[in-house]
């Protein structure tokens, strides 16, 4: 999973996220923990249009599902969030794709009352028809098919 991912498509949480041109540098340490730094546009106030840089560093709360993590970040600038939220790579093959989703807050009952899904390429331009295919496979899977919105990559972050 370490490495570059880029973002294609996105489903967003309530408030701020980031718009555009993300990117993600994933790196697992030598003990385990994984790390990453992530890249993107922002619009504040509803028209300043910022490059967001955050990092974020991510825990194992149960080893038998190294999928489900626990994501703690922070934005590298005071007008940028800091929190946590539950993690999971939802599928991934390593090489070409991977499909994420956190949650920000849960309900009472322990669903995810607000939460965003980001797919992920590595390559900036686009998935190969074939594992477009197997994503969007998934999205109907996890119940999220026509809920994402494209993320432009233009290389400018």
């Amino acid at each position: 999973y370490a490495g570059k991912w880029y973002a294609l498509a996105k489903k967003d949480p309530e408030g701020l996220f980031l718009q555009d041109n993300i990117s993600a540098e994933y790196t697992v340490e030598e003990d385990g923990t994984m790390t990453a730094s992530s890249k993107g546009r922002v619009k504040l106030f509803g028209f300043w249009v910022i490059c967001a840089d955050m990092a974020a560093q991510y825990t194992v709360p149960d080893p038998t599902t190294p999928a489900k993590m626990y994501m703690t970040y922070q934005g590298l600038a005071s007008y940028l969030s800091s929190g946590g939220d539950n993690y999971w790579v939802i599928d991934t093959d390593y090489d070409n794709y991977a499909i994420t989703y956190a949650c920000r807050s849960l309900k009472e009952d322990g669903s995810c009352d607000d939460g965003y899904s980001l797919i992920f390429s590595r390559n900036p331009r686009g998935l190969p028809p074939a594992i477009q295919r197997i994503v969007r496979q998934k999205q109907e899977e996890i119940c999220m098919s026509g809920q994402f919105q494209p993320v432009l990559q233009s290389g400018t972050s």
